[in-house]
């Protein structure tokens, strides 16, 4: 249990003597558009437009699995020749496209244009595009832009474009509050309420909200609190407006999930008494969750290959709370200052590695023979052709992973490929 009393003062960064092995060459990720998957679910009246090419549209519609019952907050207003040539002017159709959007969707409170890769490369400002759209639609819509382009990013950092594209936006407020900024399940969300509510700490905000038209507050008295280890350039501009970070573990499994509620708790002067008696049963209980899948897990190999952002907080759990021996945790941005209490929580002895040169770090995956490989859904099946057992990387975000209460599922999705592997072995 952690003991709030004995929390370091302040908010200093720590190090670590893990050497960082730094690649740049061919990568293996899906782009920005696919944070648009699990957006429109959380942001229940926002509507995401993206600008691009039928493979835009081809993409996000694959990830997102659409069932045909339903009807999506996503769309692709698509470029044609006529539009990449120049010969139509790409502005006025994309007017007329939200117009007959808007006219068809009246729920819609929050239009995102989400640009693309052929969209930056025919240099349509979307920027502008979404400040004309705005003025002739609030208040009853509000128009926003950001980048979902793959161009130089992996496929989490859209979240982080969309979220800083509203920071403009935020209302600014000097009263003291505490900000949990990135994306978490609903059920997630009802859950950490209810822990900071029996704190006492509060009034609690979560970024994004449930409806992207409710934006909280923020200004020199807000704490952010991170749910997600990607949404630097978003905690940056929130910091620009006076906000202060709050170093701490990501809330996965019982250790994590407790060091995160500690970072606040302390913040806020929370009572150490108090702290114990409401996180104690909670983490007991997730610790237990978590013990079933021991006997499963514990002294297997791991390889974690670069792709959400999540591999270094996901390795420390794995690690710590199951007994997987780390071979390499590979993360596609090694942002030290968001991941500042989670590398100390490392072994010394692995491998530490930011971006990627697929070839070799597959010659390192393949000299290594792990138990198990976390990666992209591109990689998973070649290397499965191969006998790895894999896990794919992107279920970590579409499922419910934070907090105490799912601790033991995160623990279960990566049983679940090495107990089906036994199970199919002849």
């Amino acid at each position: 249990m952690t003991d709030l009393s004995a929390l370091p003062p302040g908010d200093g960064l720590r190090g670590t003597t893990i050497p960082v092995l730094r690649e740049r060459g061919q990568r293996e990720v899906f782009c920005g558009l696919t944070g648009i998957v699990w957006l429109h679910r959380k942001m229940q009246d926002a509507f995401f437009l993206v600008v691009g090419s039928r493979t835009c549209a081809h993409l996000i519609q694959s990830a997102a699995g659409v069932m045909i019952f339903s009807e999506p907050r996503f769309g692709t207003a698509i470029l044609g020749d006529r539009d990449l040539a120049g010969i139509a002017d790409a502005n006025d159709e994309l007017d007329r496209l939200c117009v007959q959007l808007l006219e068809r969707r009246p729920d819609i409170g929050t239009l995102f244009l989400v640009g693309s890769c052929p969209s930056e490369v025919i240099k349509l400002d979307l920027a502008k595009a979404a400040e004309r759209l705005s003025a002739q639609l609030l208040p009853r819509v509000r128009v926003v832009s950001y980048s979902g382009s793959g161009i130089e990013t992996t496929f989490t950092q859209g979240e982080d474009s969309a979220l800083g594209a509203l920071v403009p936006l935020m209302p600014r407020s000097e009263a003291r509050q505490l900000l949990v900024v990135g994306c978490v399940a609903d059920v997630v969300e009802d859950q950490f309420r209810r822990v900071f509510d029996q704190l006492g700490i509060g009034p609690v905000a979560f970024f994004p909200a449930r409806r992207a038209g409710d934006l909280p507050s923020v200004g020199p008295n807000t704490d952010l609190l991170l749910a997600q280890p990607f949404v630097g350039n978003t905690v940056r501009a929130l910091e620009s407006l006076g906000a202060r970070i709050l170093e701490a573990p990501y809330p996965f499994g019982a250790e994590g999930t407790t060091e995160w509620f500690a970072a606040a708790a302390g913040a806020w002067g929370v009572d150490n008494a108090l702290f114990q008696t409401v996180t104690k049963p909670l983490e007991d209980r997730a610790r237990k969750a978590v013990s079933r899948h021991v006997p499963r897990l514990s002294g297997k190999s791991l390889f974690l290959m670069p792709d959400s952002q999540l591999e270094i907080p996901i390795a420390r759990f794995l690690n710590r709370e199951l007994g997987m021996r780390l071979i390499e945790v590979g993360t596609p941005h090694l942002d030290r200052r968001l991941v500042a209490a989670e590398l100390p929580l490392l072994p010394d002895d692995i491998t530490l590695s930011e971006g990627q040169d697929v070839e070799r770090q597959l010659d390192r995956l393949r000299a290594a023979a792990p138990d198990l490989v976390l990666c992209g859904l591109g990689l998973a099946n070649p290397l499965e052709a191969e006998g790895f057992a894999t896990k794919w990387s992107i279920e970590l975000v579409f499922s419910p992973v934070h907090g105490y209460e799912q601790a033991g599922d995160l623990a279960e999705l990566f049983a679940r490929p090495l107990d089906r592997r036994e199970r199919l072995r002849v």
